[in-house]
């Protein structure tokens, strides 16, 4: 009976405890100490696009997360990066008993340009405007408003819990995920050891609305390739030549044709998706696309037939047309041009064939007859996806729904692109995201913006889940160990 008694007053206590931790991350929202820690940070203008902002680059890294950090107990040190100088890296840690279990963490303190002169009067890139519930400034959604909540929730649980999370963290903060996290595997690769965790734990991008939280488990990958055609020197008038000529924007318009048909669905079966898992179906089966302000309307019958919208985006993939070009769009003249060549993208889920996208394209188009196109695949980052079954996905979605009250979102991945697979594969975590944003954010352009309610509330969920953490750390990192054991053997 005592024993009884004692595990319910423990369990009392610690939801005390718990509640307390969520109580002061609100009064950091509360006292506007959180939003004088996001002007100082929005003030940095680490424009990672603009090579004449490599100082401020380095300067937020130095200046403004190591000083924050610290305070928290961290020791960190600057790591370069060797892909470019221009965007360094910081990783920190701070360890309480290297017994425990340790969670990695990630932000990036780069944001896209300014574009200064492009947002609307009374508004400013690098100084937070409060409007109601909008905070503008750049970065104020991506990722400088994000880490700034994970990083206050933090203190509130050491705050709560008396200086002991009950685990250890490390912190890994890069400056150029902006133009495509150069050095980011490599760094990671090289310190392997000195990142090695048993979770991952981070935030970016956006919730499915700014209503409901939600947790991502990893991103769709990207190939961008370029399709071109180079017919002859120079152009030649179309009245003179029309009929005699194959017109090379014809042609690559019939090429491009080939891949995707009218409806949008992929037609080349190289980039076609394995069939949708049907955890990932059961999981994304009661979120709705689109529903936040200025979302654009969707087109019911685009994409792949016997699909949701919801899961055409974050389940299958799809191949866009980002720029097509021939002749001089802003000047045209009567004459054929030489040339054409279009900008293409593949967004791609786990299981893809994704290495092997510019052979697919090459046999297709040999196929078809179009021995003028030629293909340069570009750029290309892979997908991940943590199982929704998994231990961790569970034990998050538990902890959100005690905070919030509300049922969490689960997308198996997110249907943009973050460098997920550097932890999910180069360090081999499981991976968990949280993001504090939503989709009419307008981050990477003018008058990006958070919500201050999400904000506030992301507080309250980030509290609740560094601090179930130290309650819980130890039994779901055995638990993956022995997982990962028996899937090895």
């Amino acid at each position: 009976m005592n024993a009884h008694l004692n595990a319910h007053v423990k369990a009392d206590e610690t939801s005390v405890q718990r509640q307390q931790a969520i109580d002061a991350a609100l009064r950091h929202f509360d006292s506007g100490d959180f939003l004088r820690d996001l002007e100082r940070r929005v003030a940095f203008r680490t424009e990672s696009q603009n090579p004449a902002q490599a100082d401020a680059l380095r300067a937020y890294l130095s200046d403004e997360i190591a000083p924050a950090l610290a305070q928290l107990g961290f020791t960190s040190r600057l790591a370069a990066n060797p892909v470019n100088a221009r965007a360094p890296f910081l990783i920190a840690e701070r360890i309480e008993n290297p017994a425990l279990p340790t969670v990695l963490t990630y932000g990036h303190g780069d944001v896209v340009r300014g574009y200064d002169d492009q947002w609307r009067a009374g508004l400013a890139p690098w100084r937070v405007s409060v409007e109601g519930d909008r905070w503008y400034g750049r970065g104020c959604a991506d990722n400088k408003g994000q880490h700034s909540v994970n990083f206050a929730a933090l203190a509130a649980v050491l705050a709560a819990r008396e200086g002991k999370l009950g685990y250890n963290v490390k912190v890994i903060f890069e400056t150029g995920e902006e133009i495509g996290s150069p050095g980011l595997d490599a760094v990671c690769a090289a310190e392997r050891d000195a990142l090695a965790a048993d979770v991952f734990i981070a935030s970016d991008g956006p919730r499915v609305s700014a209503q409901r939280p939600t947790i991502f488990l990893g991103s769709r990958g990207g190939v961008t390739f370029e399709l071109l055609i180079d017919l002859r020197e120079g152009a030649h008038h179309s009245g003179n030549w029309g009929g005699a000529l194959r017109n090379p924007a014809v042609v690559l318009s019939h090429a491009i044709a080939s891949l995707v048909d009218r409806h949008g669905a992929i037609a080349v079966e190289g980039l076609r998706p394995p069939p949708v898992p049907a955890s990932v179906r059961a999981a994304l089966a009661d979120i709705e696309l689109g529903g936040d302000d200025n979302a654009p309307a969707i087109d019911a019958d685009w994409g792949e037939p016997g699909l949701t919208p919801t899961e055409r985006v974050i389940a299958w993939n799809t191949l866009e047309v980002l720029a097509f070009k021939a002749g001089n769009p802003d000047a045209p003249v009567n004459a054929i041009p030489p040339r054409a060549q279009a900008t293409c993208q593949l967004r791609f889920v786990v299981g893809t064939d994704y290495r092997r996208v510019g052979e697919h394209l090459d046999a297709h188009f040999a196929r078809l007859g179009f021995p003028e196109v030629r293909v340069r695949v570009m750029q290309t980052a892979a997908a991940t996806r943590l199982d929704p079954d998994d231990a961790w996905v569970h034990w998050a979605l538990d902890s959100l729904r005690a905070s919030t009250g509300k049922k969490p979102a689960l997308l198996p991945n997110l249907g943009g692109t973050v460098p997920n697979d550097v932890f999910a594969e180069t360090l081999g975590l499981p991976t968990l995201w949280v993001p504090h944003s939503y989709p009419a954010c307008a981050q990477h352009a003018p008058n990006e913006h958070l919500l201050g309610s999400v904000a506030r509330e992301s507080l309250a969920v980030m509290a609740g889940l560094w601090f179930d953490l130290g309650a819980d750390a130890q039994r779901l990192a055995a638990r993956s160990a022995s997982a990962a054991d028996h899937a090895a053997r």
